[in-house]
């Protein structure tokens, strides 16, 4: 298997071949609506924000820093990562460089309804910056069972996935089964031997490109040089059930009468988002 690279294909040729049955894929152009598109950098980042900040392992960094530690990150002495900044609050200047933010193809997304913009529902759009050697050392989920849109706008980074079914092949955490406890750049094979029959696929995801996870896709990623991308997520009927799942064992941990109330007005909302999308 192959995760397939497609370029000006239909909505409805998404849905039908990519969507409904839950394959990544990687559009070739699709952020080309996007004025942020050929436009972020380093230097832009530097230019236009280099006073923002972020705190990362207990450390305060501005932007500039930031871009001058991943432009002189190497795979030896790899840069912190993922830097991860909140576009909403930390950068909301870029918003009208992403739009639409549905790139014509992740919809109808609930995410983007007054329901769902009330409280945290594991949703985010993002911007991520990397250096060369940069990587998620663990597999995982999306939370809350979330399709994820990455945008890739500046360098390299290559992507692994995992075709469906696996999951006995990768260890997840009892305590977070959204993660795997094997560390793929480095497996232990003794500590985890059923490993050896997993079948990870590797890609590369360039500027420019946009890649597709559904929910459900265990992945991890690996920053080959400076990187800059920006990652939202989506929900719709097709995960709402997973989703629901999630809220449940995410906000039963702060107590049983929280959980039904959130649970609750996750419904709702839910419910009113199908409403105003069948009508």
């Amino acid at each position: 298997m192959q995760v397939e690279r497609v370029d000006n294909i239909s909505y409805e040729e998404f849905m039908e071949r990519f969507y409904k049955p839950g394959i990544p894929c990687v559009f070739k152009s699709a952020s080309k609506v996007w004025k942020a598109n050929g436009l972020f950098s380093p230097n832009y980042f530097r230019e236009n924000f280099g006073g923002k900040t972020i705190v990362k392992e207990g450390r305060t960094y501005t932007m500039k820093e930031v871009m001058d530690l991943v432009e002189n990150s190497t795979e030896e002495k790899p840069a912190p990562y993922p830097f991860i900044f909140d576009i909403p609050t930390v950068l909301p200047e870029v918003i009208p460089l992403l739009s639409p933010l549905n790139l014509g193809y992740a919809k109808p997304n609930w995410l983007e309804s007054k329901w769902f913009q009330r409280g945290y529902w594991g949703s985010a759009t993002e911007v991520f910056v990397g250096g060369p050697g940069g990587r998620f050392p663990y597999v995982h989920l999306d939370y809350y069972h979330l399709n994820a849109w990455i945008n890739q706008l500046y360098g390299e980074k290559r992507f692994t996935v995992f075709p469906k079914g696996q999951e006995k092949f990768l260890y997840t955490r009892p305590d977070d089964p959204w993660r795997s406890d094997i560390n793929i750049f480095e497996p232990d094979y003794e500590k985890f031997p059923l490993y050896k029959n997993a079948t990870p696929i590797h890609f590369t995801v360039g500027a420019g490109e946009t890649l597709f996870i559904p929910f459900g896709t265990w992945h991890t990623a690996y920053s080959l040089g400076p990187t800059i991308s920006v990652a939202f997520d989506q929900l719709n009927a097709k995960n709402f059930s997973a989703f629901m799942k999630d809220v449940w064992a995410f906000k039963i941990q702060e107590g049983r009468a929280r959980a039904l109330a959130l649970y609750g007005y996750a419904w709702l909302a839910g419910q009113s988002c199908k409403l105003s999308h069948n009508s």
